[in-house]
């Protein structure tokens, strides 16, 4: 009887590669062990080092169709390891994105954006799935911190209405809970991610086209039904306000928004857009600015309008 040989790190890797959900979950079981001692040498133990270990698998996710030498994919992930904990080590300020790996931070100017990044292997209906398995608490703070440009712990607060440290125990859970999601459900069929996010965008765009030229039209007047609630910066406290009449005041202003990006879940969507003022304008609006909407049934029930801070 021939022995068993497990496959080599070369082989999982190029199966990986090829969209095997499978593989790339051994992979990172294997390699977990040396993933966390990084993490344990540079930050003790403690959460942080999870976070990183975390961090990285979820890199691991997006970025393994990038590994050029799959003999050394264990190096590979032991880096995104000590990067995102040397990022961590430097508490003075706080650095957008995923931790430590500025080269591999989404940009929408180019072929590293987070959605165009999954969409290039079968593995992004895979990792969408596992999003939507998280409580909508938690699917929220990962939306914004790992597939947005809202990325900072306050940004993220501040949308959320929550403290820091609420974001950052909802991030720990989150990545603990997706993890677990993961592994869970390598081998099933998922439904097609990117549906539902080109489904957001010809909305966010419609949207925007409509409420320049007047009234919005039926099948786009639906997903803002009367009882819609408007919150954020743009509402008054203890007021009571639907998104319409307010966004027809921003553009009689000669405000304008660009889409820029779209997040899109089940029932949550991030709509990021650029704005753009009148020279003239004495109040000029910030540069950028998020519409986060919560739906039932592809309904919007509440939208909050923030503005996050631009990176330093």
């Amino acid at each position: 009887m021939v022995p068993f040989q497990p496959l080599t790190d070369t082989e999982l890797t190029r199966r990986a590669q090829a969209g095997e959900t499978g593989a790339l979950g051994l992979l990172l079981a294997r390699h977990q062990a040396p993933m966390r001692a990084v993490a344990l040498s540079l930050l003790g133990h403690g959460p942080d080092a999870d976070d990183a270990v975390q961090d990285a698998a979820l890199t691991a996710l997006r970025r393994i169709a990038d590994v050029r030498d799959p003999s050394a994919v264990g190096a590979w992930l032991r880096a995104i390891v000590r990067n995102n904990a040397r990022m961590r080590l430097r508490a003075a300020r706080e650095t957008p994105g995923l931790e430590g790996l500025d080269h591999l931070r989404p940009s929408d100017h180019g072929p590293s954006h987070p959605e165009q990044i999954v969409e290039q292997h079968a593995m992004r209906d895979w990792i969408w799935a596992g999003v939507e398995k998280l409580p909508q608490h938690l699917r929220l703070v990962l939306m914004l911190r790992h597939f947005s440009d809202i990325t900072s712990y306050q940004d993220i607060a501040e949308a959320c209405e929550v403290p820091v440290g609420t974001v950052r125990s909802r991030l720990s859970q989150a990545r603990a809970t997706m993890a677990r999601a993961l592994t869970s459900t390598a081998e099933e069929a998922h439904d097609d991610a990117s549906a539902v996010t080109d489904e957001s965008r010809h909305e966010a765009i419609a949207t925007l086209q409509a409420s320049e030229r007047g009234p919005l039209p039926r099948d786009i007047a639906e997903l803002w039904p009367r009882e819609t609630e408007l919150t954020g910066v743009l509402s008054r406290p203890g007021e009571r306000l639907h998104p319409t009449p307010v966004l027809r005041r921003v553009l009689e202003s000669g405000v304008r928004q660009h889409l820029r990006h779209v997040v899109a879940s089940h029932d949550i969507t991030i709509w990021e857009m650029d704005v753009t003022s009148p020279a003239d304008k004495a109040d000029p609006c910030p540069p950028t600015l998020a519409w986060l909407m919560f739906r039932d049934n592809r309904r919007v029930r509440r939208l909050r309008v923030v503005f996050p801070r631009p990176p330093r």
